[in-house]
């Protein structure tokens, strides 16, 4: 008798506690995305352009190498003129380099589509990794009209396949072309 009231106390106890009821999902920490994984390399450079309209800086990083799942770590080489007027653009340049200036970007612009318009592209093998060369143009409709919001050149990636059979852009040079100013400059400029 005295264990049918212990064992009816404690169902009774985990019961009050709405211990087998059900709750809510927690929110994810990591943000999901909507585009596909980059199987294709062609992918990879759809992924990149959708990653600035969304302004999606999940997106936008997940098109890059990091060294420490992949081996290899991210590069990028300013265009000459950009280089020389912003030093932040010369000490190793790297992922988080990216991650900072693409989220300064968002926060400094309207909450709009960036508009990125790649043209004369050419993909092209070296080795164990493609060259992807193209012409660039690229819109920000920042909020402070003392910004130019407009940028053009020339870009040289170089992608690769990793361990997942994602491509990856390990190596970004840059080259101005034009009156108007380069994503170097855009880059020197929201660099901190």
């Amino acid at each position: 008798m005295k264990a049918a009231i212990f064992i009816s106390a404690i169902l009774l106890i985990l019961y009050g506690c709405d211990i087998f009821s059900t709750r809510d999902a927690e929110e994810p920490t990591q943000p999901r995305s909507n585009l596909p994984q980059a199987f294709e390399r062609e992918t990879l450079i759809s992924n990149f352009v959708l990653s600035h309209e969304n302004r999606s800086l999940f997106d936008y990083l997940n098109s890059f190498s990091d060294s420490l799942f992949t081996g290899k770590k991210f590069t990028f080489i300013a265009s000459s003129k950009a280089a020389s007027q912003y030093p932040a653009l010369n000490d190793n340049w790297d992922l988080r380099s990216e991650e900072n200036y693409f989220r300064n970007i968002i926060a400094a612009s309207q909450d709009v589509p960036i508009t990125l318009i790649l043209s004369n592209s050419n993909f092209s093998q070296q080795g164990d990794s493609l060259i992807y060369t193209a012409s660039y143009s690229i819109t920000v409709p920042f909020t402070n009209s003392g910004i130019p919001q407009n940028y053009q050149g020339n870009l040289i990636f170089h992608i690769f396949l990793d361990n997942s059979l994602v491509w990856r852009i390990f190596f970004w040079q840059d080259f101005k072309s034009g009156d108007l100013p380069s994503w170097s400059e855009l880059k020197g400029r929201f660099a901190n």
